[in-house]
């Protein structure tokens, strides 16, 4: 966690610091002995201008430290508001989390069982951090893009926003898309197993609550796959030739990912949780292709305007 914060904060502070960079002299030479074309010969490759209005130009370490403890506050004030809300409505998170269980054939014989003392409370707090987590999601989304944004220029800021409520939706898409169908699949499949081995499926509600928010939540944040990789293409970052090269990396270590966030150690569960992740990276290269074609295109049209 203190890595991830320091790469937040290092981010910041470098892209706040290219602002002041001076452009690149005509005549330059590059390392291959070339000359480097001027940026401003070309109208459509000029980046635009930092907001300085907003930004007041690139801040000290310590400021940026600042705003990174303002966002992290603003973010635990949501996360704990939601949570409240969630223990207040415990009873209706508890009775939603078990309808997939509930729809299970009668010839498993499938339920639940409490062995510790202080359970309720326990999987009341589980059901209540998890259930804040979803519906704080947007506005941990918003404090995040309230510290980034200072750093950005304005058209990484059209990028950010639209990013950012096609995250969520991404978010919401895939924990739906656990809990109403891959989870019912799974709980059947398992107790299906169980029964085979000449075993009664009888869960205890800790085993069985903490793989019910696991695997969803898990798979609502593994949705925002396409989000990550589609800014960093649009920022300049990554592009379609650097995707399609690496596709057998990120393929090794989508399915790492995959084992990690899978709830059970099983293949079943395992395949279940990786599948959707390899097509979702399979249509972001389509998409990262598409985009730069577009890019490729836009960018001939606008030399054929200015060219004399």
């Amino acid at each position: 966690m203190t890595f991830l914060f320091r790469l937040l904060l290092r981010f910041r502070e470098k892209t706040a610091r290219r602002h002041d960079l001076p452009p690149s002299p005509a005549g330059a030479i590059d390392d291959g002995g070339s000359a480097i074309t001027p940026v401003s010969s070309h109208p459509a490759l000029v980046p635009p201008p930092p907001n300085v209005e907003e930004d007041g130009g690139s801040k000290p370490f310590l400021e940026h430290l600042e705003d990174l403890r303002w966002m992290l506050i603003k973010m635990a004030i949501a996360l704990s508001l939601a949570m409240t809300g969630g223990l207040v409505f415990r009873k209706n998170l508890m009775h939603f989390c078990q309808e997939p269980l509930r729809n299970l054939p009668d010839k498993f014989g499938a339920g639940l069982q409490s062995l510790g003392v202080a359970d309720s409370f326990t999987v009341s707090m589980q059901l209540a951090f998890y259930g804040g987590l979803v519906i704080a999601f947007p506005f941990l989304l918003y404090f995040l893009a309230q510290f980034v944004l200072p750093a950005l220029t304005k058209a990484e800021k059209k990028v950010l926003w639209p990013a950012l409520a096609v995250g969520f939706g991404l978010f919401l898409g895939g924990a739906t898309l656990a809990f109403a169908w891959l989870l019912p699949q799974a709980l059947v499949w398992l107790a299906h197993d169980a029964q085979e081995m000449g075993m009664r499926s009888s869960w205890t509600v800790r085993d069985y609550f903490s793989f019910v928010t696991q695997f969803t939540i898990g798979l609502g944040l593994a949705f925002e796959l396409p989000v990550v990789i589609i800014v960093l293409v649009k920022l300049g970052l990554l592009s379609y030739n650097t995707l399609r090269k690496t596709r057998s990396y990120a393929l090794v270590i989508i399915l790492f990912l995959a084992a990690i966030i899978s709830p059970t150690p099983d293949l079943f569960t395992w395949g279940m949780m990786s599948a959707p992740l390899l097509v979702l990276y399979e249509s972001c290269i389509w998409i990262a292709w598409w985009m730069d074609r577009s890019d490729k295109k836009k960018l001939a049209a606008s030399s054929t305007i200015t060219s004399p």
